[in-house]
């Protein structure tokens, strides 16, 4: 499956077994990522990342860490935004009360960005409808 048919399939607001899914396609694309930077599709991650972002559940924050920690295109691809679909606030508890060395990774990662301004504005409302027409402007 590529960028443009889980699109198609999904849309920018998947729900119950299409999550389920699009966990699993993020999932293995990252795995083949991870193993050879280029083998896995980045856009295709992104996408998933943003369905992910958009669902807003906490329990996605490092399925999508994993997939922008991939590699260097994965990093450069997925915005860190995408990791607080439910809010920076939010995100930074959960990351923090998580105690596990990935967690911690992406909470110093998320304080650094937002310390950087990366975060001047954002809500999750915003960022979504900028993803909307960011996909909408591609087909």
């Amino acid at each position: 499956m590529d960028e443009d048919e889980s699109l198609d399939r999904y849309g920018l607001h998947p729900a119950g077994a299409n999550l389920d899914e699009v966990r699993a396609l993020l999932a293995a694309e990252t795995r083949l990522e991870r193993g050879a930077q280029g083998d896995g599709d980045t856009l295709l991650m992104k996408l998933c990342c943003v369905q992910l972002f958009n669902a807003a559940n906490l329990d996605d924050v490092l399925l999508i860490w994993q997939a922008k920690s991939a590699s260097m295109d994965a990093g450069c691809s997925i915005d860190i935004q995408l990791l607080c679909g439910s809010g920076l606030a939010r995100t930074k508890t959960y990351l923090a009360d998580l105690r596990l060395p990935e967690a911690e990774a992406a909470l110093r990662r998320l304080l650094h960005c937002e310390a950087a301004g990366d975060f001047e504005d954002f809500t999750t409302a915003g960022h979504s409808a900028w993803y909307a027409a960011y996909y909408a402007s591609d087909a």
